[in-house]
């Protein structure tokens, strides 16, 4: 589903389904103007055509005792498609990087790692990021305080 077929209607569901997830179709309807088995046709096509991507239960990391937020900048040794992959895939084992974009500038990627501490992050690099393929040069950037955080798009 290409944002061009998503009409104002679709706009208001997705709109709400971001801010209150839990809510019953029949609520999102009422406040779409649209009865139940219509804004149920609607969210299911969102899904199926992989517009909607599941539904999680957020985490507070700070509760859940991993709350130190480290922004890890790679450059790659050498730059290829197969080693570019390869580093890609492996990044995917690493539970503690969250995040991994490729970036433009003097650096390749920016990493998302989040840990219960210092030592914590120490261990990770030691024992799994500079043991990623082909890693060349890390620059880490702690976060101090998390001032905004959201997955709600702009729409």
């Amino acid at each position: 589903m290409a944002s061009t077929d998503l009409d104002e209607i679709d706009l208001k569901i997705l709109r709400i389904l971001q801010a209150e997830p839990e809510i019953a179709i029949q609520e999102i309807g009422a406040r779409v103007g649209l009865s139940h088995t219509p804004c149920w046709r609607r969210i299911k096509k969102m899904q199926e055509s992989g517009l909607l991507k599941g539904r999680v239960w957020l985490v507070d990391a700070e509760k859940a005792g991993h709350d130190v937020s480290i922004f890890v900048f790679v450059r790659l040794d050498t730059h290829s498609a197969e080693v570019m992959d390869g580093f890609e895939k492996a990044t995917l084992d690493v539970p503690e990087i969250l995040q991994c974009y490729t970036v433009s500038g003097e650096f390749d990627y920016m990493l998302r790692v989040v840990v219960g501490s210092v030592r914590d992050y120490e261990r990770t690099v030691k024992g799994k990021l500079l043991k990623l393929p082909h890693v060349g040069i890390m620059n880490s950037h702690f976060a101090l305080n998390e001032v905004k955080n959201t997955t709600a798009l702009p729409i």
